[in-house]
């Protein structure tokens, strides 16, 4: 089998929560089971001693139902004092391509999230002109706005 990209990983303080506001917001569902991980093989997995680790994925819209997934997690242990990022909330950013960005970002508001910085538009020598903004989830992780432009 040819490699092929699986998921991203956000670990969340309240991962029910999280789910809803990218079902709400970003038409993501719900994929395969919720996920309730424990016992030694989570233990030597995640290098964590009688770890708990709660969640679901979430299918993203426009990639069919084996597209890729977004894994929304919390672990008993959320890594605060932990010098290891595994379970340690929060990740770059992730990108979702819209129609209307303005309306996204409102609804983005709604559901918790908040604004982070301004739109721009910039001229992409050779692929053409993309607006974006960088935006937040209800959990403080980094959501980008984008649209392109013919």
């Amino acid at each position: 089998m040819p490699t092929r990209y699986a998921h991203i990983n956000i670990i969340a303080h309240d991962w029910r929560k999280l789910c809803e506001f990218y079902e709400q917001v970003f038409d993501c569902k719900p994929y395969s089971s919720e996920r309730n991980h424990h016992g030694k093989h989570i233990d030597e997995l995640t290098r964590m001693q009688g770890v708990r680790v709660q969640g679901r994925h979430l299918s993203v819209p426009g990639h069919g139902e084996n597209g890729p997934t977004i894994e929304i997690f919390t672990f008993s242990d959320n890594g605060e004092d932990s010098p290891r990022p595994l379970n340690r909330p929060g990740f770059a950013h992730i990108a979702f391509e819209v129609d209307d960005i303005e309306e996204k970002r409102n609804q983005i508001k709604h559901f918790g999230g908040d604004d982070y910085g301004n739109l721009v538009t910039i001229d992409i020598s050779g692929a053409g002109k993309l607006s974006l903004i960088y935006m937040t989830d209800p959990e403080s992780n980094i959501v980008e706005l984008q649209k392109w432009h013919n």
